[in-house]
């Protein structure tokens, strides 16, 4: 099969074109035959060996953790799925190796859900490592429910444009914050107030709408505005964070708990915000579609961090 593929660690130039063999489903996988694969940060953070203490990588490296596609088989036992399905997934595993970036990839079944079927499969590939980060950070973690407050720290990208609509679903209020050239779209998304980040202090903002504070910030970016937003937080409130790991005495110092999540494949989780799309409660964040062979410059784009919404590399 046709794969982009890596071979050590290294910028951008060491993703290149290649043939591997293709997988074989194992007893309790569905074989994926990848029309579409999203582009995430944790994608280039991977080929420059910046997750090399947490997983296990193996060389040849096929990136990629999102996948949309047609089952193309499915291994001895599994139930559920047949050949032809369209399905999407969070397609990571124990080792890093064996990754989306390629026109097939075989997944636990467990890990796998049925497209919304008004998605295309450029729009299902944004979501499932998206969704499932924020539906976990938001409701595992964080507990959110309704009548509560949240904070998105970043509206405007992959994971913020699917926290929000799940948040406001919820029946909870949704700040975000981003840049005034996304306001609107942070808005059409669900937020009820959107701030802009680049404000001399956006907390003071945040807490002047909310004088007790919020009871939850998702925290979707890091630096400066990530440390400060523990003062967007009522006391016994909760962060949680997808970027940097919490800071324990920032978060004694303002009476709240911080948590770090780092999403997990869940196929019965996925199915459930696919419910939502098809309802309409829930559609899929802004996509530029590029072909698999530009998978370099995808990259690039992403780790700039610019991106409105999600990357889709189109790979059949």
């Amino acid at each position: 099969m046709k794969a982009m593929v890596i071979h050590r660690f290294g910028g951008a130039d060491e993703l290149r074109a290649d043939t591997v063999a293709t997988p074989e489903p194992a007893p309790d996988e569905v074989l994926i035959a990848v029309a579409a694969a999203g582009v995430n940060p944790v994608d280039w953070k991977i080929r420059e060996g910046m997750l090399e203490a947490m997983f296990p990588h193996q060389f040849p490296l096929i990136p990629g953790w999102d996948a949309a596609g047609r089952v193309a088989s499915v291994g001895p036992g599994v139930q559920g799925f047949a050949v032809g399905d369209r399905v999407f997934a969070y397609c990571r595993k124990s080792v890093v190796q064996w990754g989306t970036y390629a026109e097939y990839v075989a997944m636990p079944a467990a890990a796998v859900a049925a497209m919304p079927p008004s998605l295309s499969f450029a729009e299902a590939a944004t979501i499932p490592l998206a969704g499932l980060t924020s539906w976990q950070a938001l409701f595992d973690d964080a507990g959110l429910k309704s009548g509560q407050s949240v904070l998105v720290l970043s509206g405007a990208g992959g994971t913020g444009s699917l926290a929000i609509p799940f948040a406001k679903q919820a029946g909870a209020r949704v700040y975000a914050m981003a840049s005034p050239a996304n306001h609107d779209y942070v808005r059409a998304h669900g937020a009820d107030d959107v701030l802009d980040y680049h404000l001399a202090d956006p907390i003071a903002e945040v807490r002047a709408r909310e004088p007790d504070g919020v009871d939850v910030v998702y925290a979707n970016v890091g630096g400066d505005l990530h440390q400060r937003s523990y003062g967007a937080l009522r006391r016994g409130g909760v962060l949680v964070s997808i970027v940097d790991p919490p800071d324990e005495a920032a978060a004694a110092a303002a009476g709240v708990k911080a948590l770090f999540r780092f999403v997990e494949p869940d196929g019965a989780e996925l199915a459930e915000i696919a419910r939502l799309i098809e309802q309409g409660i829930v559609r899929p964040p802004a996509i530029t579609v590029m072909p698999l062979a530009d998978a370099a410059r995808a990259q690039a784009l992403n780790q700039e961090g610019h991106v409105r919404g999600k990357i889709v590399l189109e790979v059949t």
